[in-house]
């Protein structure tokens, strides 16, 4: 009799909770009163609750903090590839002349070596191009629909002197007018007004080097290019080996250089310095220098003197490539050997794929940044993948602490099951009741979790501009990227991870025999 009244008292009690149920087993318990409960159930346990939202926390945190560090590695790559002008650039190759002269070794050879040796290249293509690219050839591409200009890369080294010193230097054709990045920071003056003009841009590097004191003091200035007389060849075949000092490619490797008389016979053409670029160190992504997939000279000439100078001072190996190709029939007595290279500018990066394809048909090969991203995307996607494992194994860990808490939580409220499946409760209730609780949990410490990943990779970003960038004179950098779909994707996983948990105590707690928890003390 006695067991029955403390029953009954307990029944009643229970039925006059605000966070319970009403006695009456046809009312369905909404999801405030199941939250409401929930959430009592957490109040009663607070440290228990705590420690083990600390483990979420933890997890989400690490899983956050790695997988923003693999995204922001993957945006500055990114970032920089687009401050250097790469996106919207198209590098071209036709036959060169090394190609004519290798045609007919090729066709009775296996061609191996001759593979493996242009596949060193770093931008070259693993294709052979089956045409030669002239300026023909260059209009012609210049016509296809989405390109906005072709330029041709054309490089050259040879002996310059201004301001009284003198050295080997690379020299570039460029086109004129031109519209490459790379022409549009001047330290000082501006560019080549006309493609005919005797003028030159140089770079700052190179006026500190032959002894400017700044860019602007270059400006004006004449700069020569030095190469063998004319009559060199013809005055050493007659003299043999008396004619005077030792040369080098028909330079004089003494004192005679610095003489008047020496110095204006080996003048073959001068240009006047009307422009410095600036290739210092920018902040930024970029960080300056080289832009574009144009090669890098530290003197920049209009392209036809460029050509002219190319094909007016061959070298011997030059020379003797071209004899070969003529002889061997793969370049006309009237033909002239092309461009290596081309770069080709399109409107819009969406435009590179046709642009390429188009080549591909005329003859061409080509090579564009775009074919290095899948790779840099699959690199990518393995590092944060890793990352992700390694955090997410912090998650798992606190997967436990939750089960753990759930089934600490059984076995004190074994009772209270009881009363509540006795008065009508579902067993879907009484799992829905831990799934609430087990949510809230890894909703709270997810939510946590994000913000205190936000917290240290702000810090680490600090901490690593104030201890490595700002003492190497490097700007300021975010070495990590949380996008929203993170912080969302990771609060989603913690609390799907948090149900998971929560499956095996739910189902034990649905499975208690109402009588036997009822006599549970």
């Amino acid at each position: 009799m006695h067991s029955q009244l403390r029953s009954a008292d307990s029944a009643h009690a229970f039925s006059v909770s605000p966070y319970c149920f009403s006695v009456d087993p046809l009312r369905v318990m909404s999801f405030l009163d199941i939250l409401k409960l929930a959430l009592r159930n957490l109040r009663q346990a607070k440290l228990r609750a705590i420690l083990t939202t600390m483990g979420v926390i933890v997890g989400v945190a690490v899983i956050v903090t790695m997988v923003s560090f693999g995204l922001g590695l993957q945006r500055n790559m990114l970032s920089r590839f687009k401050a250097l002008d790469l996106f919207n650039e198209i590098q071209v190759f036709g036959r060169s002349l090394g190609d004519l002269v290798s045609a007919r070794a090729q066709s009775n050879s296996s061609g191996g070596e001759n593979d493996r040796r242009d596949r060193r290249s770093r931008l070259k293509p693993d294709e052979k191009p089956t045409r030669i690219l002239d300026d023909a050839a260059i209009a012609e591409i210049s016509k296809i629909p989405g390109v906005a200009y072709v330029e041709p890369s054309l490089m050259l080294f040879t002996y310059v002197r201004t301001n009284g010193h003198s050295q080997i230097e690379s020299v570039g054709g460029a086109a004129v007018p031109n519209a490459g990045s790379r022409f549009k920071e001047f330290a000082a003056g501006q560019m080549i007004s006309a493609a005919n003009a005797d003028e030159a841009v140089v770079n700052d590097t190179f006026t500190r080097d032959f002894g400017f004191e700044k860019p602007a003091d270059a400006i004006g200035k004449t700069i020569e290019f030095l190469a063998e007389p004319k009559n060199s060849k013809e005055s050493t075949a007659q003299d043999g080996a008396e004619t005077g000092p030792p040369t080098f490619f028909g330079l004089p490797l003494e004192d005679e250089i610095s003489s008047d008389s020496g110095s204006d016979a080996l003048v073959a053409k001068r240009f006047r310095i009307v422009g410095v670029l600036n290739s210092q160190v920018k902040e930024g992504a970029g960080q300056g220098g080289v832009r574009g997939l144009f090669p890098g000279a530290r003197i920049y000439v209009p392209l036809p003197a460029a050509r002219q100078w190319s094909i007016e001072h061959r070298g011997p190996m030059n020379q003797v490539a071209l004899a070969l190709a003529r002889e061997s029939g793969s370049l006309g007595n009237s033909e002239t050997e092309g461009y290596d290279s081309a770069v080709i500018r399109v409107n819009d990066p969406v435009a590179l794929t046709d642009v390429r394809k188009r080549l591909k048909e005329l003859g061409f090969v080509s090579f564009s940044i775009v074919d290095q991203l899948e790779q840099f995307r699959t690199v990518f996607l393995i590092i944060d993948s890793v990352l992700g494992l390694l955090g997410g194994i912090s998650l798992l860990v606190a997967s436990f602490g939750i089960a753990n808490t759930m089934i600490m939580s059984i076995l004190e409220r074994t009772r209270e099951i009881g009363i509540m499946k006795a008065i009508g409760a579902e067993d879907r209730e009484i799992k829905l009741i831990f799934f609430v609780e087990a949510a809230v949990l890894g909703v709270v410490g997810g939510v946590i979790g994000v913000l205190a990943a936000w917290a240290v990779d702000a810090i680490a970003n600090r901490l690593a501009y104030l201890f490595f960038l700002k003492p190497n004179g490097a700007s300021f950098v975010d070495f990590f990227f949380l996008p929203p779909w993170l912080s969302v994707g990771a609060i989603a996983f913690a609390l799907v991870v948090s149900i998971l948990a929560a499956l095996y105590p739910a189902a034990r707690a649905a499975r208690i025999d109402p009588v036997r928890a009822l006599r549970h003390d």
